[in-house]
């Protein structure tokens, strides 16, 4: 069984830091892609930052230049580094671990930034 573990959100001022994590353990092999994606209330899920195994990366626009996702391949853990947070940032933060076939989605972490 695969099982997800994401920590770091939380509550932060705008212009403030975070850095979230996602810890993938269980029966996983395979892993190809790491991935954030968010969900604000009342929106739909949107990809946020992608890393392959191979280390390429691909931001949202809307977070090019202040979010950095790195992995850690013998971990099987992805991160997120979320700088000069603003509020419409504010959104339930899911990882993705996808693996041929299947795509594996973590139970989501509140990240609330406030004005």
């Amino acid at each position: 069984q695969v099982q997800l573990v994401e920590s770091g959100g939380g509550l932060v001022q705008a212009g403030g830091s975070l850095r979230l994590s996602c810890a993938a353990s269980g029966s996983i092999a395979g892993i190809f892609v790491m991935a954030w994606y968010r969900q604000a209330p009342g929106k739909q899920r949107e990809f946020v930052a992608r890393i392959s195994r191979s280390g390429s990366t691909n931001y949202a626009d809307s977070v090019k230049g202040r979010f950095t996702i790195s992995g850690d391949n013998a971990k099987n853990t992805v991160y997120l580094q979320m700088n000069s947070l603003k509020p419409e940032d504010t959104a339930v933060y899911y990882c993705l671990v996808g693996v041929p076939g299947k795509n594996y989605w973590g139970q989501g972490t509140q990240v609330t930034v406030s004005s």
